[in-house]
C-alpha cells in the first residue's frame, strides 16, 4: 500500500516525528512547518473570500490545529476539524481551546454534518496527498455538506507553477515508502470534477502570485519577517474557490 494509503501514511509519519522530536515540534513539523505563519495566511485567505465571524466552517484535514489556532480569536460560529491522525486532532483541540468547537478523527472522506449545514469548507493541502478519485469523492461529501451558494476552498500543486517543481523533484528523490503521496492536479481536471458535481468554479489564484493583504508583519521559521505594507502569496500552492450551485 505504501503511498497509496494515506491514513496509514498520515499516521506512520506522525508516530516517526514524535519518536524524534519533542511533541509540540513534531505536531508542527508534522503539517509542514511555518505552523502560525501559514495559519494566519490561511486565515486571511478564508476571510478573503467570504468567512464572516458567525459562520460555520468545516476544516477538512485540519491536522495539528494551524488554522483553527488562527481562528479562535476571529471566529464566533461554529467549526469542525477533522483528521485522520488522532494525535493530530487532540493537539488542535488543546492548542484551540474553544470547548464549543468540534474536532473529530474520521475514517477517510467523509465529513461527519448533515446536509446543506456549513458557510465553508476547507482542504489546505490535502489534495496534495491524495488521488484524484478520493479527492473527488471529498468533493462530493463537500457539496453535500456546504449550504446553497456556500464555498469551498481548497489548495493545489500544479505544473503550469514553475515553483511547484520542487515539491514534485523532492518527491522523486524520497525513496521512502512510508512518506505521503504528493499529488498535482491540473485545471482541466479540477473544472471536470466542478461540471459533473455541480459546483461553480468562481476563481484559481496562481499558487507563485502575491494576493493575500496581511495587516501586521508575520515571522517564518527560516527567520525571514514580511511586513504588514507587503502581500504574500498565501501557502505555496495554488488556490480553488468553488461556490455551490
Amino acid at each position: 500500500m505504501g503511498k497509496l494509503d494515506f491514513v496509514r501514511s498520515y499516521n506512520s509519519l506522525v508516530s516517526a516525528l514524535r519518536r524524534s522530536r519533542d511533541n509540540r515540534s513534531a505536531m508542527e513539523r508534522a503539517v509542514g512547518g511555518n505552523f502560525d505563519a501559514i495559519g494566519f495566511l490561511e486565515r486571511e485567505l478564508l476571510i478573503q473570500y467570504g468567512l464572516q465571524p458567525d459562520h460555520y466552517l468545516i476544516d477538512v484535514g485540519c491536522g495539528s490545529g494551524r488554522l483553527a489556532k488562527a481562528l479562535s480569536s476571529h471566529l464566533t460560529g461554529r467549526y469542525l476539524g477533522t483528521d485522520v491522525v488522532p494525535d493530530l486532532i487532540d493537539h488542535a483541540r488543546r492548542i484551540t481551546n474553544r470547548p464549543d468547537w468540534r474536532f473529530e478523527v474520521t475514517g477517510g472522506m467523509d465529513i461527519p454534518e448533515r446536509d446543506g449545514d456549513a458557510d465553508m469548507i476547507c482542504f489546505f493541502s490535502i489534495f496534495t496527498h491524495l488521488l484524484q478519485e478520493q479527492a473527488y469523492r471529498y468533493l462530493c461529501e463537500a457539496k453535500r455538506v456546504v449550504k446553497p451558494d456556500g464555498k469551498i476552498i481548497f489548495s493545489f500543486l500544479e505544473f503550469r507553477i514553475h515553483d511547484q517543481w520542487v515539491v514534485f523533484q523532492k518527491y522523486l528523490d524520497d525513496s521512502s515508502e512510508s512518506s505521503p503521496l504528493v499529488m498535482f492536479t491540473e485545471r482541466d481536471a479540477i473544472d471536470a470534477w466542478a461540471r459533473h458535481i455541480g459546483l461553480t468554479v468562481e476563481r484559481y489564484i496562481d499558487g507563485n502570485r502575491p494576493h493575500i493583504p496581511i495587516p501586521h508583519a508575520i515571522s517564518f521559521d527560516d527567520g525571514t519577517t514580511v511586513s504588514g505594507k507587503a502581500r504574500l502569496g498565501p501557502i505555496g500552492q495554488s488556490v480553488c474557490v468553488l461556490r455551490q450551485s
